[in-house]
């Protein structure tokens, strides 16, 4: 009798997924095999501000089945305006924390940890091994490139996002292909760390395009489906809502991806 009730439970179970996820796998592209994988996948997200916050809803959402939300900082007043995961009544409270709250009501199937602590170095490089994909949604150079050079050395695709003023970009480096760029090819050593949003400003509705975009291309490595965007960069205008793409090539001379190629 025991057995037949969890059966019947499994069964129960099965059919509710069914239907929350009917709208994804009645896709000819995207079927039940597709929504397994998304479901056994992990992402890590890094960044719980305005583009952390659609990026992890989304992925949630969609069904993925563990998601790893790291981000040391607490909501503030000013997070409000783009930061659509938190409200009122969390200020002050971690931005991890805030966003698990709201995927906890989103979805219940999804697995949620949240890293409250700021990563780097080593603690840094053990969560990436941990993960499937990394969402880079921070909002300054060094950590980008500290997270790219971890990605690299684990071989862990990354999606990387930007957002500042009335303008966004998208990129994916996906370090499993051998013709693959890294984020550090792209920017170098070159990146200004004066350009932020609490700097420059940043136009609300960008963010939440920019954080789509990336849990699309999450969505598509973790899946299967699709071809995401290994090898370009996807810049967005919002003053013209307008997108350009450029086409990336490795840095033969990288001192991040070209060093760890040899190595391998």
């Amino acid at each position: 009798m025991s057995d037949q009730l969890e059966s019947t439970q499994r069964e129960q179970m099965s059919d509710e997924l069914l239907l929350r996820y009917s709208r994804q796998i009645m896709m000819p592209e995207f079927d039940v095999a597709c929504q397994e994988k998304l479901r056994a996948g992990t992402a890590l997200i890094v960044g719980m501000g305005g583009l952390g916050c659609p990026a992890a809803m989304y992925l949630a959402a969609a069904g993925c089945g563990t998601l790893l939300l790291a981000d040391f900082d607490e909501v503030d007043l000013s997070n409000l305006q783009r930061q659509i995961a938190h409200t009122q009544a969390r200020i002050g409270q971690n931005k991890a924390e805030s966003v698990a709250a709201v995927i906890a009501g989103l979805n219940p199937d999804v697995r949620v940890e949240t890293l409250k602590h700021r990563l780097e170095g080593d603690a840094l490089t053990a969560q990436v091994r941990r993960a499937d994909v990394v969402v880079d949604c921070t909002d300054n150079f060094s950590t980008r490139d500290s997270i790219n050079q971890a990605c690299v050395e684990t071989g862990v695709p990354l999606v990387s996002g930007a957002a500042i003023r009335a303008e966004g970009q998208i990129s994916v480096f996906d370090f499993r292909q051998t013709d693959s760029p890294c984020y550090h090819c792209l920017y170098g050593t070159f990146g200004n760390e004066d350009l932020t949003c609490s700097q420059t400003g940043i136009l609300a509705p960008v963010v939440g395009i920019i954080g789509t975009m990336q849990a699309l291309e999450a969505l598509k490595i973790l899946s299967g489906y699709g071809q995401p965007a290994v090898g370009r960069l996807l810049t967005f205008d919002a003053d013209s809502s307008s997108w350009r793409e450029f086409r990336l090539r490795q840095d033969p001379e990288c001192p991040v991806c070209q060093v760890k190629r040899q190595e391998t």
